[in-house]
């Protein structure tokens, strides 16, 4: 059976399952908190999956894993451990509990909710919409990236054409089930991504003659400085440049409103636990595995394509060409996998959107009060506003590479809403010192360091004269999104020491939910 035959068949299944889920789950997305969080009522492996799947998309398995795997090698492979043990883990641990009790305590539906209450600030929660608002649509359009090279290699049908039903079919599971469908369906596709990586890892490696001798011939590629063994040693070429994408690859989900959100809606304490460890192994192997199959592209470098202006690789084309010459089965099964990656991180993306311009603008200045069918139904329209303009931008950037702008949006997304949010929100789940001034100051930070990046991305600004440091920071996206996240950790507890607290009263009242007593069994806490 041929490729596409075979991949026409399981994309026909996989739809089919997405949308029955939707339809399914309808029920629980009657209300506001039904159709944002599941009701406060979501398991441990729906949870962890919908972590996950929200965390790596095809932007991942295709741009990144090219990319970095071009540059690192093997050792590209420490971006999977530091998101899976920093951007999963430690997040989990240090975030999901304090988030769940805290969130529920205010009554805080979305991360904007959260600010507003937690420092009783509507300017506040209005001002970190925007942002979300601003910074949330490139960060979704770039979601469609790789997927044109990939089903190229199947389908001969225009790159159009598979956005849009790519489109069509998440806004509509995501407009009918919300965000129960959203996780049932994040399943799903997760166990689609778990198995998909195995198999494509598998026989790429018996493609090159097993592990070793894949090893034994990249260890042969040379690079600057190496004589040979840069790509398969242990901290790569540049180990610095490594160091900073596993930052804010990893670090920078804390602060997303995408992933944070996940943790408002768990159910139990013990979901909590189970979560944690389902998350980081699901990260382990798909992150790792992603960056792993990527440290092997240098033995394609006759076959991947190359700009004809710089020289350098098209990083997406390096993925795609590994898997070119692949068995028919397992060209299928990447397609389905990367579709899934794409729909479960899209799907999340726009009910974050949808729901924060609901709840933390609309609700917040409309003169009428809005029931909770009403703010359900212009969420659900918001869903498709958001997909169509996403899937428009899209299609203009692959339509006219020339506007580079639309790309190098995309570029300082993650960065600007974690320089923005992460330091704030961190600080505010742990320490009654942090100040509306302080939280203020960070949301300038992170967007502006994030908007000059793009002016010098774009040629705007010249930075020749700024000393080695700043020209190191602005030299990528990347470098820029690091300090804004390490700066405004140092800003926010520096401004905070300055400026005027909240009242003691109601810090003390918000604090009190976590010293809320609760009974535990004998297999949990031993007797004293």
């Amino acid at each position: 059976m041929s490729a596409q035959i075979l991949s026409a068949i399981l994309l026909v299944c996989f739809f089919a399952v997405m949308i029955t889920v939707g339809y399914r789950t309808r029920r629980k997305a009657m209300d506001v908190e039904g159709f944002v969080l599941g009701g406060r009522s979501v398991g441990p492996w729906l949870s962890a999956f919908a972590f996950g799947t929200s965390y790596f998309s095809a932007v991942i398995f295709v741009g990144y894993a090219g990319q970095f795997g071009w540059n690192f090698g093997l050792a590209s492979t420490w971006a999977g451990l530091g998101n899976a043990f920093i951007g999963s883990l430690l997040a989990w641990n240090v975030l999901g509990r304090r988030t769940r009790i805290m969130t529920q305590h205010l009554d805080a539906k979305t991360m904007p909710d959260f600010f507003g209450k937690r420092f009783d600030s509507i300017p506040l929660k209005v001002f970190a919409s925007i942002i979300v608002f601003i910074f949330l649509i490139p960060y979704t359009a770039s979601l469609y990236n790789g997927l044109s090279s990939l089903f190229g290699m199947v389908f001969s049908v225009p790159y159009w054409v598979i956005i849009l039903i790519m489109a069509v079919l998440t806004g509509l599971y995501v407009i009918f089930g919300g965000y129960m469908a959203t996780a049932i369906n994040d399943f799903i596709q997760g166990i689609i991504m778990l198995f998909g990586i195995c198999a494509v890892i598998g026989a790429v490696l018996m493609q090159n003659g097993g592990l070793l001798k894949a090893m034994q011939t990249l260890s042969g590629v040379e690079a600057e400085g190496w004589t040979g063994g840069a790509f398969t040693s242990f901290l790569g070429p540049d180990p610095l440049a490594l160091l900073f994408v596993v930052i804010l690859t990893s670090l920078g989900t804390w602060g997303l409103p995408q992933m944070v959100g996940k943790f408002y809606a768990i159910k139990h304490e013990n979901d909590i636990q189970k979560g944690t460890i389902i998350s980081t192994f699901f990260a382990i192997i798909v992150a790792g595995g992603c960056y792993f199959l990527g440290g092997f592209g240098r033995l394609y470098a006759d076959s991947v394509s190359y700009n004809p202006q710089t020289g350098k690789p098209l990083f997406d084309t390096i993925i795609p060409t590994m898997l070119s010459t692949l068995p028919a089965v397992i060209i299928a099964i990447v397609i389905v996998l990367v579709l899934s990656a794409s729909m479960s991180t899209l799907s999340s993306l726009v009910l974050t959107s949808s729901s924060t311009l609901t709840l933390d603008v609309i609700k917040t200045y409309s003169k009428k009060k809005l029931g909770e069918r009403k703010l359900v139904l212009i969420m659900r329209m918001l869903i498709v506003f958001f997909i169509a303009v996403s899937a428009v931008i899209a299609i203009i950037k692959d339509a006219h590479p020339e506007v580079t702008f639309i790309a190098q949006m995309m570029g300082v997304s993650w960065g600007a809403l974690a320089g923005a949010f992460l330091a704030p929100f961190l600080y505010g789940l742990y320490w009654k010192g942090v100040t509306k001034a302080a939280t203020c100051v960070c949301f300038v930070w992170g967007c502006a360091v994030s908007v000059v990046q793009l002016c010098v991305t774009l040629g705007g600004v010249d930075i020749s004269g700024w000393g080695s440091f700043f020209g190191y920071m602005f030299k990528s996206s990347i470098n820029s999104g690091v300090m804004a996240m390490v700066g405004g950790l140092i800003i926010v507890p520096i401004v905070s020491i300055f400026t005027k607290k909240q009242e003691a009263s109601r810090l003390d009242e918000m604090f009190n939910c976590y010293e809320k007593k609760v009974e535990v069994t004998v297999k949990s806490r031993i007797d004293d």
